[in-house]
């Protein structure tokens, strides 16, 4: 009886040591890796809403009361900023480059929808995968504009019509750059020019926005520039882990501040309210849209939402005074991309960060910096996966020499455990002294083999996040049926090898010697392995790899102390 109490024990304890860590992960901004909650998903209010569309004081969500008291408490219609006009239409053009379609509105000459070429959306791979959007059922837009300080006139906003200059509309073979531009109407005695310049094969695209005073006294605008998401995650994610998705704030002061968007709701947030430095981003799994300011521009942050499912992240650049007939230029980047590391670091200083690792950023990062020399040695990302793990288990080898060497002990000393026993099976208490006795005089530790093993988990739960993390897996084929490494098995075939795998590195291990304990050994594992046939084929791969490496390891050293390897299966 000690003994099944033992072992439910044991269980709960270690199944509280997963939900410990699962809601660290929580803790940390990240959602539950292990079926997360749904997020509330309603129909998205068109991304048409402002970010001046009411007193952001009275906004849930709103952080930063500096930022938001700067925002007026309404925008004209579009037909208001026409002067005795009838009510004024917004048009759409498309521009296309080498590596995405991008789609602009006249209102605001805000971009509305980024088509990626390279890049295929994974429920219908007859199509490129999108990121922003401004469909019937999802929003995520990229917005700029012009407000006054408090009480100020109107300024050009995105919901003014603009007028789009002529130009080209497809970056043509050997040009290195194509610019759009579009002009607002005078509002406020303020015209906004704003000009997009892309470049051949970057994400990262030049947003310079011109503000031409046109009036007769002087004004000291306010540029915003901000991101606006309904709070959905994206189509498609697994319900058996978790990724994040909502908006991020980067400043070098407070680092990488990442906030869901349910803490938006209850206005629950804590950033950093202004900077000179930084950006904001929204983030999703693989992909990433960020405004990024060039450093010593001050801004103000803000987070907050709008209406109906709708989520703002931005920033509050003043100006200085303009005086008549002159003109003020502020630049910015405009980021939207895959989450591609060295992309990413070269555009500004943490953007990296998107990417996220969570607390194991420390080793997640030269682990995956191993991965891509690999790959630029294999060519093959299936292949590089296992290499790398054949690396890890190279380098962890005496540690795990130890461990196998603790177990094999313990199976041979197993029969004469078995033995006591059953000799002493109705006095409890001699069983557990005889039992010390016996590991005392062997010389063995029983948690001799676990403590090797545990200093090796945080190496190989963040190998676990790069591989999730990874954009370059997306879509990636390894070999045979298995045509995308960040998708399920869809054959089953490799949660099945795992599957086997687990149960034979199980089974090496010395069986307990209490009948019960030793069917609840086998509880975790073969529950664990239940969960893999739907995480991606990455995954699958890289626990296959690190199984299969153990299995023979422990074979040998069992071999080579004279302890016959021998499998042990529960008796159910």
């Amino acid at each position: 009886m000690n003994d099944i109490r033992r072992t439910i024990l044991w269980v709960i304890f270690g199944f509280s040591l997963v939900m410990l860590w699962d809601q660290w992960q929580v803790y940390n901004g990240r959602k539950a890796t292990f079926f997360p909650s749904p997020n509330h998903v309603s129909a998205p209010a068109k991304a048409s809403a402002e970010p001046p569309a009411s007193t952001p004081g009275s906004v849930p969500g709103t952080t930063n009361t500096v930022a938001a008291n700067a925002l007026p408490t309404g925008v004209a219609s579009p037909d208001a900023n026409q002067s005795g006009a009838s009510v004024a239409t917004h048009q759409q053009v498309l521009v296309q480059t080498d590596v995405f379609k991008l789609t602009f509105d006249t209102e605001g000459g805000s971009l509305v929808k980024s088509e990626f070429i390279k890049h295929i959306d994974m429920a219908d791979k007859e199509k490129n995968f999108v990121l922003l959007d401004d469909a019937k059922d999802r929003t995520y837009l990229a917005q700029s504009g012009l407000i006054a300080s408090a009480g100020g006139a109107a300024m050009p906003t995105h919901k003014s019509i603009m007028t789009l200059a002529p130009g080209e509309r497809t970056l043509k073979e050997g040009s290195q750059t194509l610019e759009v531009r579009f002009e607002s109407p005078e509002t406020g005695g303020l015209k906004l020019v704003k000009t997009y310049t892309v470049t051949r094969g970057s994400y990262a695209i030049t947003v310079k926005h011109e503000v031409i005073n046109v009036g007769n006294v002087a004004v000291g605008p306010q540029l915003y520039l901000q991101l606006v998401r309904n709070g959905s995650k994206p189509l498609g994610e697994s319900s058996f882990y978790s990724t994040f998705t909502g908006p991020a704030i980067y400043t070098e002061a407070k680092k990488y501040q990442k906030v869901e968007f349910a803490d938006i709701e209850k206005n629950k947030v804590d950033i950093e309210k202004s900077s000179s430095n930084g950006y904001v981003a929204m983030v999703q799994h693989y992909f990433a849209s960020a405004w990024v300011l060039a450093d010593g521009i001050k801004r103000d942050l803000f987070m907050r939402k709008i209406d109906n499912n709708l989520y703002a992240v931005g920033m509050i650049a003043p100006m200085d005074q303009i005086a008549p007939g002159a003109r003020k230029t502020i630049e910015a980047q405009f980021f939207a991309g895959p989450q591609e590391e060295k992309v990413l670091e070269a555009l500004t200083p943490g953007l990296e960060l998107v990417k996220d690792y969570g607390w194991l950023t420390m080793l997640a990062k030269p682990l995956y910096w191993l991965l891509v020399k690999l790959f630029d040695l294999i060519s093959n990302w299936g292949w590089s996966i296992m290499a790398l793990v054949l690396l890890l288990k190279a380098a962890f080898y005496w540690l795990n020499a130890k461990a196998y060497a603790s177990m094999a002990k313990m199976k041979a000393v197993n029969p004469k455990i078995m033995e006591m026993r059953d000799r002493l099976k109705d006095n409890p208490q001699q069983i557990q002294q005889e039992m010390m006795r016996i590991y005392r005089e062997e010389k063995v530790n029983p948690m001799g083999g676990c403590f090797p093993i545990m200093i090796q988990i945080p190496v190989f739960i963040a190998l676990y996040w790069v591989l999730l993390s990874s954009v370059e897996m997306r879509n990636t084929p390894w070999l045979g049926w298995i045509h995308d490494l960040s998708s399920p098995d869809p054959f089953y075939i490799l949660p099945l090898v795992m599957t086997l795998t687990t149960v034979l590195q199980t089974s090496l291990n010395p069986a307990p010697p209490d009948p019960m304990q030793a069917k609840m050994m086998w509880f975790m594992p073969l529950a664990f392995s239940v969960m893999f046939f739907f995480f991606p084929s990455g995954l699958v791969l890289y626990w296959i790899t690190n199984n299969v490496l153990s299995i023979a390891q422990q074979w040998v050293i069992n071999t080579r102390m004279g302890v016959p390897p021998k499998f042990h299966f529960p008796k159910f």
